[in-house]
């Protein structure tokens, strides 16, 4: 398990905890993130079914988990005539607390770009719509992306660069219109970290948020403190203590401040403080 314990108890604002490799294991996954600090998390919904399957997550675990619902870029072909009513009876529910997994993925272009704007600009309107903010995705694809958050900066109530892997200047692009930014076990990686590690440097305490995006980017700086090539939410903490150092900040403080921000911008209930 990760080495970073903190006081704070943190809160993973991404996890595909409805992907099959946790199948076998899923209720021993959020006790070891419990056990290692992450006592709440937000489990990502990329289609119509996976989001009804973070939905029933939430359920059944209340108060540790809260749900998105949305169509990530990979499965905008099939955003139907349908889809969005799905979607906004899935966010009408408390425990979903943001629209997406949405936005643009120009990298591995499994959907028609076309297709993928189209999609993306509908969710935004149903974040609008249902006044609930938005879980973002951007790979390759920066100038449509931002400039289609811009046409609907007045709509969306706030949302997150959800795993934002970019330089500084697009990380500022993204402040400048209000969103928080999403850091993972990207930063962890010393071949593809280093504009992240940079960009961090400048990113502002109250707007950063920490997430592990497992069973993806497991943190590279774990070594041999874990035999296992799967990411869970325990390690969240790893990503906590590089993210610390980058901001030249106390890891209690990084903590508090991720906690707060992923408090405000889901509209999550705040945990007691000492």
């Amino acid at each position: 398990m990760a080495g970073h314990r903190v006081v704070s108890t943190l809160i993973d604002i991404g996890v595909n905890l409805t992907h099959d490799s946790f199948d076998h294991d899923r209720a021993e996954v959020i006790a070891r993130a419990a056990a290692a600090g992450v006592g709440r998390m937000i489990v990502t919904g990329s289609t119509v079914a996976s989001s009804r399957e973070a939905l029933a997550l939430a359920r059944r675990f209340p108060r540790r988990l809260h749900a998105t619902a949305g169509i990530h870029p990979h499965h905008a072909l099939e955003f139907a005539a349908d889809t969005a009513q799905d979607l906004v009876a899935l966010a009408a529910h408390p425990e979903v607390v943001a629209i997406g997994e949405c936005g643009l993925d120009y990298f591995r272009d499994l959907s028609p770009r076309a297709d993928q704007r189209l999609a993306f600009e509908r969710q935004l309107g149903l974040a609008a719509v249902v006044g609930k903010p938005v879980f973002l995705h951007q790979r390759d694809a920066h100038e449509d992306f931002l400039a289609i958050l811009r046409e609907h900066q007045g709509e969306i109530i706030g949302g997150v660069a959800h795993c934002f892997t970019g330089t500084r200047a697009q990380m500022e692009a993204y402040l400048a219109l209000g969103l928080y930014v999403g850091i993972t076990g990207w930063i962890c990686d010393e071949r593809r970290g280093t504009d992240l590690r940079d960009a961090v440097t400048g990113l502002p305490l109250d707007r950063l948020l920490i997430e592990t995006d497992a069973p993806y980017l497991l943190p590279r700086t774990l070594g041999s403190r874990t035999t296992s090539r799967r990411n869970e939410p325990a390690f969240l903490p790893e990503v906590l203590g590089m993210v610390a150092r980058c901001m030249k900040a106390t890891a209690a403080d990084v903590a508090v401040a991720s906690t707060r921000n992923a408090e405000r911008l889901f509209g999550l209930e705040p945990e007691p403080r000492s």
